[in-house]
């Protein structure tokens, strides 16, 4: 029997090689390279993989008629603000996320939600039955959904083809597989075959595709990183999986703006839209509470303020403890070691942990403020009135410094309803800029706010 040929493939770039090579030539990164079949050959010689072709000749620049970009509403305010607007039609879209954080939940809500969306919904890893349980959970209308358990991209191409929807979903990619190829579902040339193949169907025909990939434990989306550039929009899910609140955050988006986010908060009947956050993640407690500091932040383009808690005590086993949940342990190590060299506070011989409220990670530079005033707050033990919140990043050398955006900051604080809000002295605030109901503290570094506090 005729042994089979394999090639190695790189997992983030894609590229081919015959043999294994510790740094992959195209990309030059290290130890990316993975075995897998070689693709079967075609009659006329060539590898079965599929490239999209419109079959439309070459145009000027100047003859294209842009305005045929259609879009239509998944009646979800959060995610066509997610998607610029709307999903478009022909585009390709992949969703990512830790198993259990709710993708498969969330793509079963858009058919269930949006009557007269006829949608075709593949199921690689649940049976049909198993989908409808889920989908009385959920909630809607199934009136105009298509549940299709199959793993085959050959045999969904053609019940796509028969049933012409205006949504297709697959859940998910890692389970498809190609008869063309002799590899196993979830290999490096599966999932570039396959991701193809749905890349042509949605351009050709025009109706947009939803796959839904899963992530290593790196946090990446599994497979060729060839994926990512292959489709128009990626979303990737984040959060604590025991925690009650998501955050599908916008990584690539040719229709419209990256870096956006939609929160949503699990319940017992799917995902629910916040609309604002601000009002989820401020403190919920009566009375003040010492190490409790609120920063108004930016996370894409929407402000909203969320809790910073803190609590600082003696070392009990010699060695101080840094923890942080839902912030980078690094930079709060290195707002410690500002305090202690230009504040002058011992904070080297006590434990430090530092939790962001609503298992939420940020990584804004204008928490920073809020940080130290938390730390601060439970090292005095005195509290932060519940009415003050902060914005500014921290520098090496103890100042405030301003953050982009600080207007919107103010004016969402000010919604919320506090009465004042400490940024760095040299920020620079728009002529047209009012800030009624809320008094701005402008502070320049840390010992004065220190003075300011406490």
């Amino acid at each position: 029997m005729a042994k089979s040929k394999t090639v190695w493939y790189c997992k983030s770039c894609g590229a081919e090689s015959l043999k294994w090579m510790g740094m992959c030539p195209s990309c030059g990164e290290w130890n990316t390279m993975v075995e897998a079949p070689a693709p079967a050959k075609n009659a006329g010689g060539g590898a079965c993989h599929s490239l999209p072709s419109g079959g439309i000749p070459p145009m000027l620049l100047s003859e294209v008629d842009a305005s045929g970009e259609s879009r239509f509403s998944l009646h979800s305010d959060e995610l066509d603000r997610l998607l610029g607007g709307g999903i478009v039609k022909g585009s390709i879209i992949l969703l990512g996320g830790e198993p259990g954080i709710g993708k498969s939940t969330l793509s079963l809500q858009i058919p269930l939600h949006c009557e007269g969306l006829k949608t075709l919904y593949v199921s690689g890893e649940e049976s049909v039955n198993q989908v409808k349980l889920r989908a009385g959970r959920l909630g809607g209308s199934g009136d105009s959904c298509y549940i299709y358990s199959e793993t085959l991209i050959e045999n969904i191409l053609s019940e796509a083809r028969k049933i012409n929807p205006d949504l297709l979903i697959v859940d998910s990619i890692q389970t498809v597989y190609s008869e063309g190829l002799e590899s196993s579902p979830g290999t490096v040339g599966q999932i570039r075959e396959c991701a193809a193949r749905f890349l042509r169907y949605a351009k050709e025909s025009g109706t947009p595709v939803i796959l839904i990939g899963h992530i290593t434990k790196d946090g990446m989306i599994a497979g060729p990183k060839v994926l990512e550039h292959i489709v128009d929009v990626v979303l990737q899910f984040e959060g604590d999986n025991s925690g009650a609140y998501r955050i599908l955050r916008g990584i690539k988006n040719r229709f419209g703006a990256t870096s956006e986010i939609a929160v949503y908060e699990m319940t017992s009947g799917g995902l629910k839209e916040v609309s604002n956050p601000s009002d989820m993640l401020i403190p919920m407690h009566g009375e003040p509470l010492s190490g409790i500091a609120v920063s108004a932040m930016l996370d894409g383009t929407r402000p909203f303020l969320i809790e910073t808690q803190a609590l600082v005590s003696s070392a009990a086993y010699g060695t101080p403890q840094r923890s942080a949940t839902g912030f980078d342990v690094r930079r709060m190590n290195m707002l410690l070691a500002v305090l202690e060299k230009r504040a002058g506070f011992r904070l080297g011989v006590k434990d430090v942990f530092l939790n962001m409220a609503g298992g939420l990670r940020v990584n804004d530079p204008a928490c920073d403020l809020a940080v130290i005033s938390a730390v601060l707050s439970s090292n005095f033990d005195v509290p932060i009135s519940s009415h003050v919140c902060f914005c500014g990043e921290v520098g090496l050398s103890g100042e405030i410094r301003p953050v982009s955006q600080t207007d919107r900051m103010i004016s969402e604080a000010s919604r919320i309803g506090f009465e004042r809000i400490f940024i760095s002295s040299f920020t620079s605030l728009p002529d047209m800029f009012s800030h009624k109901g809320i008094e701005i503290v402008k502070i320049s570094d840390v010992p004065q706010l220190c003075r300011s506090l406490f």
